[in-house]
């Protein structure tokens, strides 16, 4: 019998292809306008992907959440979980905001910079009024689920979705037959997600295709030393968060990296955190991490608990003005610290959030918001680093939060697990029609 060749490894084929095909448009068309009509021609594989993605994201977060809740049976449960969880967030993202601070004062990655500096009045055109914290504890709230579900803002879902579930199992008896109809729609768009996936490698090589056919790779030569440094702070905060996950979990942490290298991979080749979520999703469950827990857990994250974004305000922040050679004292750089941390929770699903965030932080602090221009060009680069930070991150702090509550499976009860979910995608594979 052939083996079968793993998910990860095409994506990571269709990587390299994406790389070289990108290129390969690069050099054949040096005229940059149009090259980009070109990018964007490839490119449609990889939105529409993304689009399937999201248009999945709102329903599955809903219906997992709220039978998620209904399971755990009552408010104060909920109230712990939430507890355990936000403590882990706000724990992790101190971590990644100081060691962003700490690199950046160490490797020094501004100085000496050797390139053109954007006029201090140019401007990165970013709106930067909706990263205030007033404005983040308002938004938290829906007007409307519909129109949360319609703009797919996860933390607003989050939200609707706690009260509801919550609701749901204070009926006790009279809904449980409300929890089974919800629990089919999760099925329902979990199977939908596992064909969706199929194009997973295609929008990879579309992506990276594109990317590299715009930029070329010269450019990351210009800032070989910022974004080496950048991603030298990536594999110091992966070598942390796995450390932790060691001393909760034990040895057992490293079957979890096993199992969400394939959302790792998609999270990276994509630049999108939102790409990773169903595969995250069926990671943990193959883990042992109860669905009670996992799909409470990780929505939340996704808005509180994004590492490698965190990591990046900081280091970028400080990069902008050492550039620009401004010196900020110890006391202005911890006060920006917690500014950004506060600043920060806002800014899952807006796109290229992580540089709203930090040209609000550039306008607070006096330091040019021209100096976006710098790293604007690589910033996709880095992106794909942050979004598979974000990944391993919430993948943690969901399975973590399971363990402190006592809801992950032993390694033999979570090995049969997935077996059975093995079994039910070979048997969709083969009678797909029966699914």
């Amino acid at each position: 019998m052939t083996k079968r060749v793993p998910p990860a490894a095409w994506i990571l084929v269709a990587m390299v292809i994406g790389v070289i095909l990108g290129y390969m448009v690069f050099v054949q068309f040096p005229d940059k306008k149009t090259a980009a009509e070109i990018a964007g021609y490839i490119s449609i594989i990889s939105d529409v992907f993304l689009r399937l993605i999201k248009m999945l994201i709102g329903p599955l977060v809903f219906s997992t959440l709220v039978v998620g809740i209904a399971h755990m049976g009552d408010a104060s449960a909920v109230g712990r979980v939430f507890a355990k969880s936000l403590g882990w967030f706000v724990t992790a993202s101190l971590v990644s905001l100081i060691l962003g601070l700490v690199l950046a004062n160490v490797l020094q990655p501004g100085h000496n910079l050797g390139l053109p500096l954007p006029d201090i009045g140019a401007s990165a055109n970013l709106a930067t009024s909706k990263f205030t914290f007033k404005d983040f504890i308002a938004h938290m709230v829906p007007r409307s689920f519909a129109e949360a579900m319609a703009n797919n803002e996860i933390l607003q879902i989050v939200v609707f979705s706690m009260f509801f579930g919550v609701a749901l199992a204070a009926l006790g008896e009279k809904g449980k037959t409300l929890v089974a109809v919800v629990d089919e729609v999760s099925h329902v768009m979990l199977k939908i997600t596992g064909y969706v996936m199929k194009l997973a490698p295609l929008a990879v090589l579309a992506a990276m295709a594109a990317t590299v056919a715009v930029n070329g790779i010269e450019i990351l030569l210009r800032f070989a030393v910022f974004m080496a440094d950048f991603y030298f702070g990536l594999l110091i905060l992966w070598g942390i968060l796995v450390a932790v996950g060691f001393l909760i979990l034990g040895p057992r942490v490293m079957k979890l990296l096993g199992l969400i290298k394939e959302p790792f991979m998609l999270s990276f080749a994509t630049a999108s955190s939102e790409a990773a979520y169903p595969k995250i999703l069926d990671a943990l469950d193959r883990f042992g991490v109860k669905r009670k827990i996992s799909s409470f857990v990780l929505p939340m994250g996704y808005s509180f608990n994004l590492d490698g974004s965190m990591m990046y305000c900081t280091f970028a922040t400080l990069f902008i003005a050492q550039a620009y050679n401004i010196h900020l004292s110890f006391a202005t750089q911890v006060t920006m610290l917690l500014v950004l941390m506060l600043t920060s929770k806002g800014m899952a699903g807006v796109p290229r959030a992580s540089l709203v965030v930090i040209a609000a932080t550039l306008n607070q602090f006096g330091i040019p918001e021209a100096g976006l221009l710098l790293i604007l060009g690589v910033d996709t680069f880095l992106d794909m680093g942050r979004s598979a930070t974000n990944a391993i991150g919430n993948s943690l702090a969901a399975t973590v939060v399971a363990k402190w509550e006592g809801e992950l499976l032993p390694e033999s009860a979570a090995e049969a697990n997935a077996r059975a979910l093995d079994a039910e995608s070979a048997t969709t594979l083969a009678h797909p029609a029966a699914a």
